[in-house]
């Protein structure tokens, strides 16, 4: 069973632990029932008659895919729920064949050695909006109308946008109106809308009631299973409108297509036709390309007879000439005279409840905590025991335009570029390590890189036909030698059991999976199908007798570093994990002191240190590789 102490996970002989891992998976965004994939409407505006049993495997195969991820060393599992695969059918009605299903995993995954935290997964809201998460009935609660959020450009969703769909444009959703509408009703329902009720409910209570009650499904489900070590709050949170300055223009670095601004956003929802900005997205940024007339149609994004909630709290009107206008520019950065804080006032209070619920079911379970993508973490030092700091972390130049450069970089955490093939690299470290920074400030815990990877559609994919994915592996190993840089554990975005070159994950044109079904001839095998596995398929510490100083790994010259001083409370060997993929021809070991036993089967070296020596080293390299020591 692991435990926090300070900035690091211990195990029960008090040894510390790093965890390296993948997400699982990254079709469990979207049902088996009906055909979830991106591209197929069919059924889609159905929100009640779906399933998602079957995801992220289905059960025949779970042991196949499980037992690869382990010869892999990925034995830590993020494992992917989502609100909607728990609550779909409605209110209070849980889909209890799918928590049968998640339990007979989570007990396969425990009998096998994983270690698991789950994610109540959501991308901008929903799938209805253009992502993953939340049930189609909370937007209905809300009085929108989702079957015309294509007209009105409420929400850009594969599904009614068709193929082909531009990469990353999923993630403009965040400022749209049905998104950005429910994630100020969901985290500020109580102070902006205070006139939106369900059967007498305040809609922020109603919505937030039942996202944590499904949880809690999810809980008492899995409670006792000893693999399960905690769960995530809320993936990627959004503030919404909350906090926006000027609801006249567009905020933050990603624009892409159509971008209404807020204002406009509330007049193409209502009704009216609106001349909006178009954008690209550029290796040195967004880039304003002109203007397109939307909405000639007339549409609304509000049932009917509901109307648009912000036109009725007096945030906006249209004036006589029929023009929409701003009547209270601060409204959603004042609350009763007072500058809000979405970390602080919005997000901390929903962590606290949820880590609270939690509790009360498993005493036990960590608390596994997120921000917004790459802002500041919500101080919660103190308050609240078993927490964990699980931010993201992307390459954002590959990740947004398909392709790297080693010359350009982007540094997310403050926003700037980075020039030159030195900053680009150390940039990655430094990010990783003020991350980790950050969660030791904030929530006085140990950091989990939740996500982090590579899109393996590269420069349109040309890697599929020639299997040769050195440039993702290049970029792999980047950002996985800064997870060992700032020695944080991490967990891989992430293992698609349904990938196919064609569809990539099957989820708004992604493609970031480890494996696919269209690499190698016999899947069954451990390491057909697997993508990149030179870089992600190496030496770690599993766990050190004592704390770690350095660890690095030379992907080239397959050549590991750890250093660590020992705990003389600790009498256990520290635990490696030695990959045959790295070492198909054996290993040897430099050691600064100490003796050491290979264990082959698990593919484990075994380091006990010697007593009197504070500090100690080993190194692991090829066995007819020349490291230089004796």
């Amino acid at each position: 069973m692991l435990r926090t102490d300070g900035c690091w996970f211990k195990d029960e002989a008090g040894r510390t632990v790093l965890l390296r891992g993948v997400n699982l998976g990254g079709d469990s965004k979207v049902p088996t029932v009906p055909d979830g994939a991106t591209h197929n409407p069919e059924g889609f505006f159905d929100h009640r008659m779906v399933s998602f049993v079957g995801r992220p495997f289905p059960l025949d195969e779970a042991a196949e895919h499980l037992s690869r991820l382990k010869s892999w060393g990925l034995t830590l599992l993020r494992f992917l729920v989502t609100w909607e695969a728990i609550e779909h059918a409605g209110p209070g009605l849980y889909d209890t064949e799918y928590l049968d299903y998640l339990e007979r995993v989570m007990r396969l995954a425990d009998d096998m050695g994983f270690t698991v935290f789950i994610d109540p997964h959501q991308d901008v809201w929903s799938r209805f909006t253009g992502g993953d998460g939340a049930p189609g009935w909370t937007l209905e609660a809300a009085g929108l109308d989702m079957t015309r959020f294509a007209d009105t450009y409420a929400a850009i969703v594969h599904q009614t946008h068709g193929d082909p769909y531009p990469s990353s444009l999923w993630s403009t959703n965040t400022t749209r109106l049905a998104c950005a509408t429910m994630f100020t009703l969901f985290f500020g329902g109580e102070d902006f809308a205070p006139g939106v009720t369900v059967d007498g409910e305040g809609i922020q209570e109603y919505l937030q009631r039942h996202y944590v009650d499904a949880l809690l499904q999810v809980v008492q489900r899995l409670k006792g299973i000893s693999c399960v070590i905690g769960y995530d709050t809320f993936n990627e949170p959004s503030h919404g409108y909350i906090g926006w300055n000027d609801l006249m223009a567009l905020e933050g670095d990603q624009k892409q297509g159509l971008e209404p601004t807020p204002l406009q956003s509330f007049a193409l929802g209502d009704g009216l036709e609106q001349e909006v900005e178009v954008w690209s997205m550029e290796r040195r940024g967004p880039r304003l390309q002109g203007h397109e007339g939307v909405n000639a149609g007339h549409a609304r994004a509000w049932q009917d007879g509901v109307p648009c909630i912000w036109r009725e709290h007096g945030v906006w009107d249209i004036s006589a000439d029929g023009v929409p206008r701003v009547l209270k520019p601060d409204y959603f950065v004042q609350v009763r005279g007072r500058q809000v804080d979405f970390a602080t006032d919005y997000l901390t209070p929903f962590l606290l409840r949820v880590a609270s619920a939690v509790h009360t079911d498993d005493s036990d379970a960590l608390i596994f905590v997120e921000g917004e993508p790459m802002e500041r973490l919500p101080v919660m030092k103190g308050d609240c025991a078993g927490l964990v700091s699980a931010p993201h972390w992307y390459d954002a130049i590959p990740l947004m335009l398909k392709r790297h450069s080693d010359w350009v970089g982007y540094d997310a955490l403050h926003h700037r570029m980075l020039l030159g093939p030195w900053a680009v690299r150390r940039g990655a470290a430094a990010q990783l390590a003020e991350l980790r920074s950050r969660g030791q400030t904030c929530l006085g815990a140990p950091t989990v890189i939740g996500e982090i990877g590579v899109p393996f559609d590269l420069r349109g994919g040309r890697a599929f036909h020639s299997g040769d994915y050195r440039e993702q592996e290049e970029l792999l190993d980047h950002s996985l030698s800064a997870v060992e840089a700032s020695l944080c554990s991490a967990a891989i975005w992430n293992y698609t059991v349904s990938n196919t070159n064609r569809r990539g994950d099957g989820w708004n044109g992604e493609d970031l999976s480890i494996w696919s079904r269209d690499q190698g001839r016999d899947t069954r095998l451990p390491d057909r199908g697997g993508r990149a596995l030179r870089a992600i398929v190496r030496p770690y510490p599993i766990a050190v007798a004592g704390e770690p100083v350095h660890l690095s790994f030379d992907m080239g010259r397959r050549v590991m570093r750890l250093t660590f001083r020992h705990d003389a409370r600790v009498i256990q060997p520290t635990e490696i994990f030695v990959p045959p993929l790295q070492y198909p021809d054996g290993y040897r070991v430099w050691m600064t002191d100490g003796t050491f036993l290979k264990d082959e089967v698990r593919h484990v070296l075994k380091y006990r240190y010697t007593l009197g020596v504070p500090e100690h080293t080993i190194v692991i390299s090829p066995r007819a590789h020349r490291t230089g020591f004796r």
